[in-house]
């Protein structure tokens, strides 16, 4: 693997795990600047400290997909109040990580939060090792597919099944066929949560399910906005990775020796979260 493409899977693994270093240092601190980036008519993404937040405005009010960490909570408002003087009438959760549910507590007095069951089991069932006290569940939930209308549009909720936790769900925007997908992408390379639920082998099932629908433009769970080929390329590198661990581990490779091949080839952090969360379980999943 040459040193550019090592430096591009690094990247993504501090996308995912650089969020986390954000929050510790800064709380009490003023929270990080966030951005609002334009993605289509009426849709817009808010980037920085967290998950990418989707704004869907409507002339009924605003639909937001995830709501980043609790210290993010004016921040979000303040970019939303940017583009509309409508309020947020729903938080659309893509799953229970506190980088993209941890705002829940603060939107719940005036706004419904919806998840998958799934999501919710896990936020209250404590999975997240590493979360902050306090995070909110969602409640009302679904098992495979939910959709708001407001406003004469609608974003639809799916779950096509495990992935980066067993609570995934994509939103899908029928009229501007754009879809965000939280973490099941994020960067070029996956963060399977196994103690939430992950699966490397049914990631690529369910990135295959959704890719049926009609869709251009993909709003990832971490990184920038990209396009239906885009989240392909996702998909195809999940495969590569899954093919290379069930390799080593078929020649009966040990755990670290695995874990050696992942941080060289596929840039994970030697004491990051795929370090933790991916490797033990993937050990187990693909003997």
């Amino acid at each position: 693997m040459n040193q550019t493409l090592v430096a591009r899977f690094f990247t993504s693994v501090l996308l995912l795990t650089g969020c986390w270093i954000a929050y510790t240092q800064n709380q009490g601190k003023q929270p990080p600047a966030l951005t609002l980036n334009k993605v289509k008519d009426d849709l817009y993404e808010i980037e920085g400290d967290g998950g990418n937040v989707a704004v869907y405005v409507t002339g009924e009010g605003v639909v937001l997909v995830d709501d980043k960490f609790e210290q993010d909570h004016e921040g979000i408002i303040a970019k939303v109040k940017s583009v509309t003087d409508q309020p947020v009438k729903y938080v659309l959760s893509t799953h229970h990580h506190a980088d993209h549910s941890g705002g829940n507590a603060k939107f719940l007095p005036t706004a419904e939060i919806i998840s998958t069951a799934n999501a919710r089991a896990n936020i209250t069932g404590h999975k997240q090792s590493n979360a902050p006290p306090g995070v909110a569940a969602a409640r009302v939930v679904f098992t495979e597919e939910c959709s708001v209308f407001l406003g004469g549009k609608e974003a639809r909720s799916r779950h096509f099944g495990r992935g980066h936790t067993n609570g995934d769900a994509i939103v899908y925007f029928p009229a501007l066929r754009a879809i965000h997908t939280g973490d099941l992408m994020a960067g070029t390379t996956p963060l399977i949560d196994y103690p939430g639920g992950g699966s490397v082998v049914e990631w690529i099932k369910t990135l295959d399910a959704a890719m049926q629908l009609d869709f251009d433009t993909v709003i990832p769970g971490h990184g920038p906005v990209t396009s239906k080929a885009g989240l392909l390329t996702y998909r195809n590198n999940i495969e590569k990775l899954r093919n290379r661990a069930a390799g080593l581990i078929r020649e009966g490779k040990s755990q670290d020796e695995v874990g050696k091949v992942m941080i060289a080839e596929f840039g994970w952090a030697p004491n990051g979260l795929q370090m933790q969360w991916s490797l033990p379980g993937m050990m187990t999943e693909l003997k």
